[in-house]
């Protein structure tokens, strides 16, 4: 079993997240996509001087005065009630990770006295269950999507994670700023937007949490990309789907994955890949397994 030691830093600290800019940015990124004939609006076109609803057309669908709902587009979420969000998530047309996304932004959860940030910890009996998986790649993901427990399979399959430092053992740093994930993942704008979309989440129920802006602001200041799509806002989970990729040994790989959310510590989560039974992915899984974390050291020295 490998793991990411509970001290290991996800980057330096860094300063908190600005919450109400959060809140203002997000809610401004969804009006800006919707348009008039989206919500059963007249378009007039060439009058309109800013991209998707009005400020008062969105006010007037959610039911709330103009004046109010600006000073929540401002980053004022201060006693806005859970009836007012839900009115303003219908509005927008916001997806249950959207909606959930607005409420933390705007109703941030009150802690009566600030504690420093718990190591992430995986339980043993879960960490034993993972390494029983002979030829399903299965690993637990975080806060700020780390790495935190894999099992061998996952290590044939992605990269033997023993040999990065603890601190480089995080989607979001290898999908950006590793070339060879760039070329492991076949649809790696899909990866790349799906890690972003999770960070943001994160950043949404934890802004304060400073080693999470330090990693915003290290990918930053190293990837266009990531910029890019951390200025889109999106928020989204996905709990399951299908990853193609292209291994250095065994070509390409279609596997379907299932992500699984831990009841008693929701800010991790469990993810497994398998393959169609009879496939040649599954034969190409078969391979890999027999071949556990040798097959990783000898893909990175195989031709492309």
């Amino acid at each position: 079993m490998d793991e990411l030691p509970s001290q290991g830093p996800a980057g330096e600290p860094g300063l908190p997240l600005d919450r109400r800019a959060e809140l203002s940015e997000f809610l401004r990124t969804r009006r800006a996509r919707l348009k008039p004939e989206d919500v059963g609006l007249p378009d007039f076109g060439r009058h309109r001087r800013v991209p998707g609803l009005r400020r008062e057309e969105l006010a007037q669908l959610a039911g709330v005065s103009v004046a109010y709902y600006t000073r929540l587009e401002q980053g004022n979420g201060r006693n806005v009630s859970a009836e007012v969000l839900d009115a303003i998530a219908r509005a927008l047309r916001l997806t249950d990770a959207e909606h959930a996304h607005l409420t933390h932004l705007a109703k941030p959860k009150q802690h009566k006295k600030k504690q420093p940030a718990r190591p992430q910890q995986v339980r043993v009996a879960l960490r034993q269950l993972i390494d029983t998986f002979d030829s399903v790649p299965a690993y637990v993901v975080g806060r700020r999507s780390d790495i935190l427990v894999w099992n061998r399979m996952a290590a044939a399959v992605f990269g033997d994670w023993s040999e990065l430092p603890p601190q480089e053992r995080n989607w979001a740093r290898m999908v950006f700023l590793k070339p060879e994930y760039r070329e492991l993942f076949v649809e790696w704008d899909q990866k790349a937007s799906d890690i972003v979309s999770l960070l943001r989440m994160d950043a949404g129920c934890h802004p304060d949490d400073p080693r999470l802006s330090a990693l915003v602001g290290e990918l930053s200041v190293k990837s266009e990309e990531f910029r890019r799509l951390w200025a889109t806002h999106d928020v989204k989970e996905k709990s399951h789907g299908v990853k193609r990729l292209h291994h250095p040994l065994v070509g390409e790989l279609i596997l379907h994955f299932e992500s699984f959310r831990l009841v008693d510590d929701e800010e991790q989560s469990l993810l497994t890949y398998h393959a169609e039974p009879g496939s040649a992915s599954a034969e190409a899984l078969r391979l890999l397994a027999s071949w556990g974390t040798d097959a990783t050291r000898a893909g990175a020295t195989s031709p492309q």
